[in-house]
């Protein structure tokens, strides 16, 4: 399955335009990468826990919307956008979704 931010992929040639598929993922930040942001923040530096948890809820993003065009039968994900959002009242929570359209390919 092929899933890319463009609108067409070299050497292959759109056929259908199935329609837009979503992944998204929310997942919450627990209380030990939370402490070990906020001294990050006090003393610099990059906050692993974090970025380990993003990168986890990216990939899964990605992973649901492969599932969902195959369960449309597409054989590609055009014109993908990727969004992340923080969420919960403490801004504990974060959302990132992808968005694209599910097209068959030549």
């Amino acid at each position: 399955m092929i899933v890319t931010t463009t609108n067409n992929i070299e050497g292959r040639e759109i056929t259908e335009y199935i329609g837009i598929v979503f992944g998204e993922v929310i997942t919450g930040v627990n209380f030990i990468k939370d402490i070990g942001a906020g001294l990050r923040d006090i003393f610099g530096g990059r906050s692993q826990g974090y970025e380990d948890e993003l990168i986890m809820a990216r990939n899964e993003a990605i992973s649901e919307i492969m599932t969902r065009a195959v369960e449309l039968n597409a054989d590609a994900v055009v014109a993908c956008k990727m969004d992340y959002e923080v969420l919960g009242q403490s801004g504990s929570m974060m959302m990132v979704t992808i968005s694209g359209t599910a097209v068959k390919l030549k």
